[in-house]
């Protein structure tokens, strides 16, 4: 499975952040109860769900369970518990750090969905206007090349007028990705090697395609992808308004 950058190293300070935070702690494991030394630790547990996803809030919560028990639960240096309130933290810690973990991942989920929605409602509304007002076909080519780099994180991006040239991969109409006539599984898979090609064509008639250049770490969403979309019909749109038909 394929990760953004901020999700693996997030998944990186899952393993070691909170063994860092309990050896911190062990000067303190005889001075503080155990309970106050798991809330500590679950502190770690929401921090790297908010910057990553529910895969590495779910290990920090398994890794802090882990180290209390270690470091912080007699005996030390040990992966056994002696007391049975130790232990009933223990399993305390690992619950709540889950379902923290859990809770603090979704409201990632739901404060990027917020930005990323008007932010592509915003480009949609942008390309349509200048559609309208019948620029220049050329500006909207350039101005929808410019905003399917930035919603779906490209390296590149380039138009090709008129005909159909080879059968390189497809973003579809309905925002997945095939590979030689087949489904392509994008969200496990990342992008296919290669450029995307994503055809833009107005009352039916082909007008050209944009060339994609994918970023290998980033896998726009579904939503993002089906912006894309109707960004190229606008392009199609504009250039069977200013020009005659050419088929593909």
């Amino acid at each position: 499975m394929r990760f953004a950058l901020r999700d693996r190293i997030a998944l990186g300070l899952s393993l070691v952040a909170p063994l860092v935070v309990a050896l911190l702690l062990v000067p303190f494991r005889t001075g503080l109860a155990s309970t106050n030394l798991a809330l500590i630790l679950v502190v770690v547990v929401v921090a790297v769900s908010a910057l990553g996803n529910r895969l590495a809030g779910a290990v920090a919560a398994l890794s802090s369970a882990v180290w209390f028990d270690f470091f912080l639960a007699r005996p030390f240096q040990r992966f056994t518990i002696n007391d049975t309130n130790d232990a009933v933290t223990a399993v305390l810690l690992l619950a709540v750090g889950l379902i923290v973990s859990q809770l603090a991942a979704h409201a990632r989920r739901l404060r990027v969905t917020t930005v990323i929605d008007a932010g592509l409602l915003a480009r949609v509304h942008d390309t349509a206007r200048l559609v309208q007002s019948a620029g220049s076909p050329d500006a909207v080519v350039a101005q929808v090349r410019g905003q399917l780099i930035e919603i779906l994180g490209l390296r590149g991006c380039r138009f090709e007028y008129g005909s159909l040239l080879g059968h390189p991969a497809r973003l579809e109409q309905d925002g997945t990705v095939v590979v030689d006539r087949e489904p392509w599984d994008l969200e496990r898979l990342g992008w296919p090697p290669g450029e995307i090609e994503l055809r833009a064509a107005g009352n039916g008639h082909y007008r050209g395609r944009y060339m994609l250049r994918p970023s290998p770490d980033v896998v726009p969403s579904r939503q993002a992808r089906l912006v894309a979309v109707t960004l190229a019909d606008d392009t199609g749109a504009a250039l069977d308004t200013a020009g005659p038909v050419s088929d593909g």
